[in-house]
Parts: structure tokens; C-alpha cells; sequence
């Protein structure tokens, strides 16, 4: 758990951890785990909300998030409803990651959603989950989403409904964010990458008249660190190469956090003075690796110090 008032918050993705995995994850001093998912990718993965609902069956302390869910795939109705019920359920836990998506547009040929919808339905679609976390009948008349006299309840628990926050890489999903959002979460991204985003977000908001106290600033990182720095670098590039069918070599010192222990705390280090407050590990081992050993490091040698760092 992040020490009082260092503000420092830190996460690890769930979304292929078994159940005693959790259960191990969750004894750790970490804030928060996060699953994603797909309905019909190029690998097999699980479902991002069922995803949800079993991390909120296997936890019973940390926030609990998606990372991220499709939203212009579901109807608002539906998300609204499950996400109320789910932060019900933990005590007021959970967190709605969404994003566009679009890399896979089986995806959105299944759930027959045009895919040059995606942006504006997200959109149309945040403001309308809200509008229903009020527990209070509505009607809407957005061009995708129009309902008449509508109420989902009961309310979840934290007031306003849970955190929305907006994963992307792109200038649509700054501005998303910076909008409508309730935090920041993009993925392969440099420190560079990142500080360049928040002051675009910074700037979007406040020409918008938006007041951004509160707001979460999250970084999603792939990470593999080793005594070995190659073979750390070597065993992230295949993972994220796995997941993205594309040659991720050339990249990995740009997007990941991979290598020794001193590499990975320091570019750890990066993100956190771009502006990232909660780190979001996702452990990428490669074939034959030990996912195990690096989230070992992560708490017991590269936190701490990256803390240390921050708190300077």
C-alpha cells in the first residue's frame, strides 16, 4: 500500500492470474489489480466485465479495475448496471477503464458496431453511465443512445459512481480524458510520451473550464527486470510481441520497463516525474519466464527505491 501521503500508487495486471495468484497478489503492498479482455481478438482472452466481476469475488482490499474495457462494444445500460452492482458488491472498490479499441475489428464486425462509431459512442456513452449511476429516472436523446424514462438502481456506492478513467495513445483520447474523464491511463508510452500527454490534457481541460483536482494520473507499463538486462529486454519483446503481432525490439527501451534492476527503477522513476501517481505493472516474462519473480523485484527492489526517488 502506498506510504501516507506520498501519493505514489501501485498495481499489477490480473487478467491471467489464477485464483491463489490473486489471493498472493492481493497480500502484497500494492493498491490495485486490473483486468482487461477482448470479445474476439487474435489471442484468446477472457471477457473484460466477467474478468471484473471474478477479480471482485477473489479480493477483498485492493481497487479493482478495468484495463482496460471496450465501451463503444456495450451498451451503456449494461455497463452502468454491472459496474453498480459490482461496486456495491466490494464496498466501493472498483474503477471503469475504457477505451476505443479498434485493433481488432473482428471485434467490432461481432457486436455489429460500425468501427468509425467508436469515438463518439464512447463518448455519448461516458456522460450517459453517469447520468444512470444516479439511481434516479432519465431520458436521453444522444443519436446512438436515446432512451425514455429510464432508471437503473440501486446507485453504486461511491458517490458519483466510480472512477471513469481513459486509456489510450492518441490525441482523441487526451482530449477524451481531459473532457470526460476521471484519469489518464495510456500504455506504450515513453516518459517522454507521457509528460507531453499530461500537459496536452492540462491544457485541453482548462481551455474547457475544467478543474482537474482529483483527476488520476495512471501508467501502464510492461515490465521485466533481471539481473541479465538483455535477457529482460529480449524476454518483454516477446511478450509484447505476442500480444500485438508485431516485432517489438526495436521498441522495448522505449515503451517498456525492461532490463536490471538500476534500468528499470530508473525509467519507473521517469514516469513518475512525467506526472504518472499510479503505476500499472504488467509483468512480461517472455517464454519460459517467471512472471512470479519479477513482480518479487518489482515490490522488494524497484518500488522502494523508485519511492525513495519521489518523496525526495
Amino acid at each position: 500500500m502506498a506510504e501516507p501521503g506520498d501519493g505514489l500508487r501501485i498495481g499489477f495486471t490480473a487478467s491471467a492470474v489464477d485464483a491463489p495468484g490473486v489471493a498472493r497478489l492481493e497480500r502484497l503492498p500494492i493498491d490495485s489489480l486490473w483486468v482487461g479482455g477482448h470479445v474476439a481478438s487474435r489471442n484468446p482472452t477472457p471477457e473484460a466485465m466477467v474478468a471484473l466481476a471474478r477479480l471482485c469475488a477473489l479480493t477483498d482490499r485492493v481497487t479493482v479495475g478495468t484495463s482496460i474495457l471496450l465501451l463503444p462494444l456495450y451498451p451503456p445500460a449494461i455497463v452502468a448496471k454491472q459496474l453498480a452492482d459490482l461496486d456495491r458488491v466490494t464496498g466501493g472498490r472498483t474503477v471503469l477503464g475504457v477505451g476505443v479499441g479498434g485493433e481488432y475489428p473482428a471485434e467490432f464486425r461481432a457486436c455489429q458496431i460500425p468501427l468509425h462509431e467508436r469515438g463518439p459512442r464512447t463518448d455519448e456513452a461516458i456522460g450517459l453511465i453517469r447520468r444512470l449511476w444516479t439511481a434516479e429516472e432519465i431520458t436521453h436523446d444522444g443519436p446512438f443512445f436515446p432512451m425514455e424514462q429510464v432508471r437503473v438502481h440501486p446507485a453504486p456506492i461511491q458517490p458519483g459512481g466510480p472512477p471513469i478513467v481513459v486509456a489510450g495513445r492518441k490525441p482523441p483520447a487526451m482530449r477524451r480524458a481531459a473532457r470526460l474523464g476521471d484519469g489518464w491511463m495510456p500504455y506504450l508510452y515513453s516518459p517522454r510520451r507521457y509528460a507531453a500527454s499530461v500537459e496536452t490534457i492540462r491544457d485541453t481541460a482548462a481551455d474547457a473550464g475544467r478543474d482537474l483536482a482529483g483527476f488520476g494520473w495512471y501508467a501502464w507499463i510492461f515490465v521485466n527486470v533481471d539481473e541479465d538486462g538483455e535477457r529482460a529486454r529480449a524476454g518483454a519483446a516477446e511478450s509484447m510481441g505476442g500480444t500485438y503481432d508485431q516485432d517489438f525490439r526495436a521498441m522495448v527501451d522505449s515503451v517498456a520497463a525492461a532490463g536490471t534492476p538500476d534500468e528499470v527503477t530508473a525509467k519507473v522513476a521517469a514516469f513518475v516525474a512525467a506526472g504518472a501517481r499510479h503505476l500499472i505493472f504488467a509483468p512480461a516474462p517472455g517464454r519460459g519466464g517467471d512472471a512470479n519473480r519479477i513482480i518479487g523485484t518489482l515490490i522488494d527492489e524497484v518500488v522502494p527505491r523508485v519511492r525513495e526517488s519521489f518523496l525526495v
